[in-house]
């Protein structure tokens, strides 16, 4: 594989929130996206990703609790832990999804 510019394969993707599969790790998946400051709804994963904020920062809601993930932070979300993007979530994010399909 040849390096990558992780900013610049989040700058050319068509929106944010929109992820590009950078490659693969056993059968874990890692992406990367931008933020936008929009809040997600809630979801739940059968299985684990870590998250980590290249620049800005990620806003999220963890099983209730408000987690503010700042540049060069990550942040492990347990897999069927409920969690939600919040408002003022920008910047460039990777995503190490375990067991991805996609």
């Amino acid at each position: 594989m040849n390096p990558v510019d992780l900013y610049e394969t989040a700058s050319a993707l068509p929106a944010p929130w929109e992820s590009a599969v950078l490659g693969r790790v056993g059968t874990a998946a890692v992406k990367v996206l931008r933020m936008d400051g929009r809040a997600l709804p809630v979801e739940v994963h059968d299985t684990a990703e870590l998250l980590l904020v290249l620049d800005g920062r990620l806003e999220l809601l963890v099983d209730g609790v408000e987690v503010t993930v700042g540049p060069g932070g990550l942040h492990e979300v347990a897999a069927g832990v409920r969690h939600a993007v919040r408002p003022g979530s920008t910047g460039t994010l990777v995503l190490v999804e375990a067991g991805a399909g996609g």
